[in-house]
């Protein structure tokens, strides 16, 4: 036993703490860790979990929470989300159906409420990213969609990273901004499996967003393994 420890890189072990109530948690596929990361502020970033569920933000191994929700943003949202995560947390401010000085002073109230970042939804405007960027002193991340955006324009205008979700031609999109632009911060979303964050990754994302399963779901399976539990102890009976 002495001889295998000695044999052994110490320097690669990872100890491991949990608690009997949270071993039941989100853990993002482990290809992640693969990513180079993005430093923010002196944080290491390599994982964003996609959520606003708030029992899934205080449930999840993610390093970050990007907080995007198809309704106009709203500061108490950003309170709640702020104030319930344990990491750092990137709030959509608008861009799409939220526009103009709305968003400014959106992002300027996010930044007071402690969010590490703002989102910008694809169809925003040159311009007003540069009006939030002249207005606040945290990270912009611009959602990219299509690999017919001018990239050179998002951050020319103030985009701190670009963060691309192309659905299945993500990795292709991230390679082609990252031929041009090699050291640009880039996130990406990964789809579910490994092999798909891998070959992002490859592609040049330095950081992956992972859509969790809804909670209906989650809860589901426990239901139904509840149920099996208790017929096979009505069996026994």
């Amino acid at each position: 036993m002495g001889e295998s420890i000695r044999n052994k890189d110490l320097t690669k072990i990872v100890p491991q703490v949990m608690g009997n109530l949270r071993s039941h948690m989100i853990e993002l596929p482990t290809a992640i860790r693969d990513a180079s990361g993005i430093v923010i502020f002196g944080k290491r970033l390599k994982s964003f979990v996609f959520t606003t569920d708030v029992a899934v933000i205080r449930n999840t191994n993610a390093d970050a929470i990007i907080a995007v929700y198809p309704f106009t943003p709203q500061p108490i949202i950003t309170e709640a989300l702020v104030l319930a995560a344990d990491v750092p947390v990137f709030c959509g401010v608008g861009g799409g159906i939220t526009t103009g000085k709305r968003v400014t002073n959106l992002a300027l109230d996010a930044e007071f409420k402690g969010a590490m970042g703002i989102v910008v939804n694809s169809p925003i405007s040159n311009e007003v990213i540069t009006q939030v960027r002249e207005t606040i002193d945290i990270p912009i991340i611009v959602t990219v969609v299509s690999e017919f955006e001018d990239i050179e324009a998002r951050i020319n205008a103030g985009a701190t990273i670009i963060n691309v979700s192309g659905a299945k031609n993500t990795a292709y999109i991230v390679s082609k901004i990252r031929r041009k632009y090699p050291e640009f911060p880039i996130i990406a979303t990964g789809g579910s499996s490994n092999e798909s964050i891998r070959e992002t990754i490859k592609a040049g994302a330095n950081a992956i967003t992972y859509t969790p399963p809804i909670v209906a779901d989650i809860l589901n399976e426990i239901m139904i393994r509840y149920r099996k539990i208790y017929g096979e102890e009505n069996k026994e009976k």
